[in-house]
């Protein structure tokens, strides 16, 4: 839920060209649940909209005039907040409809989204995953509603567990881009969805639902433990199911921890989030935006904790990061002010919103930056190769677009604004640099991580986007 307050030009100046008139309260209608201008001061009333039924935001346009305008203090209507959301629940026929295709499934698959961190399910959706000891895998802001140590999540063998899946129990989630819209071949043809969601209109979006629940996924998650209380079911640890999925997690695992423990210069990724996965807090909270360095962050560093993870999120947008670290850091700042704000960066994504280093350092935020830096966009070119594509003529029709500046020294912006800034190279570097920024919980840091410009991901059996074949 989110409330925006936002200003325009004054009202006896509509249509006229005022400065900066805009339809912003049309415009923002697109975007929000609710998108007003009030007509006096004594309608500002948004709340109740934000966190009813699914959260969201809402705006409010206020006219340049009403800045300044007076009111008599006794005109003005107080009223007390609106009523906590009220709760829904599934019907009982959809639950014990639920529970028949779960405990009849073979090889069942529960995906956990946002919505069930929205909603703080995690206590009941934990002990579903230990009563049912169902294998579970989270959409990325949805790591630690379960803590991605627990034995049933098995991220480390995603493509498998989607591919493989015969029942599909979605909490939360949608059956977006980001799960292959739930379609072959990322999919079986077959698959059963049990979807369970508080909006109406994402039910049965892309894929027909063999069961809809319908409600508050907490109140739903209780339903359901509920009725497997009267018929017990315990998936077999020891299953089939369970043997592939554990032998394509071992063999992932393995993978990764060899790219992760190379000692070669210049570092991959693997490498660079093996020493930071080794020295962060567990409870801190992570930003993440980039391309490879988003991607191949989610499975390497674990989240522990529910809503402890923000990242570009469902649009993929670069240039939020920065900007979800400093309201990250404000929030803990008063709440919980031990805990840390690391904010990880590709060196593109840190281009669109670099200058928030001065907030950040003009507020003496104590967020972490990690810029790990390819020279470009996926991959980028060393100085020897840039200095080689430069002998061709102008770098603008000659150097590829997703390269950028070898080396760039982005740790001297942290530096010229008062923080700390780290230029590293070496996993000796990065390990002292880490040390050292953990250790001053007062002044903000920037480490700049150089790494291999042709580093990459490890083979993936599926490409990133499914695309249609149209």
């Amino acid at each position: 839920p989110l409330i925006v307050i936002g200003g325009s030009s004054d009202r006896n100046q509509e249509t006229m060209g005022a400065f900066q008139e805009f339809p912003q309260v049309e415009a923002g209608r697109l975007y929000n649940k609710l998108s007003v201008r009030p007509s006096s001061l004594d309608l500002l009333l948004l709340k109740r909209t934000s966190i009813y039924g699914r959260p969201g935001s809402c705006y409010i346009d206020i006219p340049g005039d009403f800045v300044n305008l007076q009111v008599n203090k006794s005109s003005v209507k107080y009223v007390e907040c609106c009523l906590p959301p009220p709760i829904s629940m599934a019907e009982c026929s959809a639950v014990s409809e639920a529970a028949s295709i779960i405990a009849c499934s073979k090889q069942p698959l529960l995906i956990i989204g946002k919505g069930a961190a929205y909603s703080h399910a995690e206590n009941n959706i934990r002990k579903l995953v230990d009563l049912c000891g169902l294998p579970f895998l989270p959409t990325p802001m949805a790591k630690g509603v379960v803590p991605d140590n627990h034995p049933n999540c098995v991220a480390a063998a995603r493509s498998m567990a989607l591919q493989h899946a015969d029942v599909i129990i979605l909490l939360g989630a949608r059956l977006n881009w980001i799960l292959h819209f739930g379609l072959p071949p990322r999919f079986r043809q077959d698959v059963k969805v049990i979807q369970i969601d508080i909006c109406a209109e994402e039910l049965g979006n892309n894929v027909r639902p063999a069961a809809i629940l319908l409600g508050d996924i907490n109140a739903v998650t209780n339903q359901l433990l509920e009725e497997f209380s009267k018929r017990p079911l315990k998936y077999p640890s020891n299953s089939e199911w369970w043997k592939r999925l554990r032998e394509k997690i071992t063999n992932n695992e393995e993978r990764s921890k060899g790219l992760a423990l190379q000692k070669s210069v210049p570092m991959n990724y693997y490498t660079v989030f093996h020493h930071i996965k080794e020295l962060i807090p567990k409870d801190c909270i992570l930003v993440s935006e980039g391309a490879n360095t988003m991607d191949i962050g989610r499975t390497m560093l674990p989240n522990y904790y529910p809503r402890q993870r923000l990242d570009a999120g469902t649009f993929g947008t670069m240039g939020v990061g920065l900007g979800f670290a400093i309201a990250a850091a404000m929030v803990a700042k008063d709440r919980t002010p031990e805990k840390r704000v690391i904010c990880i960066e590709g060196d593109s994504a840190f281009g669109f919103s670099g200058m928030e280093v001065e907030t950040i350092c003009r507020y003496n935020l104590p967020i972490l930056i990690i810029v790990v830096n390819n020279n470009g966009i996926y991959t980028g070119l060393d100085a020897d190769a840039w200095k080689e594509m430069l002998k061709f003529g102008d770098p603008a029709t000659c150097v590829p677009p997703v390269s950028l500046l070898p080396n760039s020294h982005y740790e001297e912006i942290m530096s010229a604004f008062g923080g700390k800034g780290y230029f590293v190279k070496t996993p000796e570097e990065l390990q002292n640099a880490l040390k050292a920024s953990m250790t001053n919980k007062q002044t903000p840091s920037l480490i700049n991580v150089m790494i291999d410009p042709q580093s990459d991901r490890k083979k993936q059996e599926f490409p990133w986007l499914t695309r249609s074949n149209m």
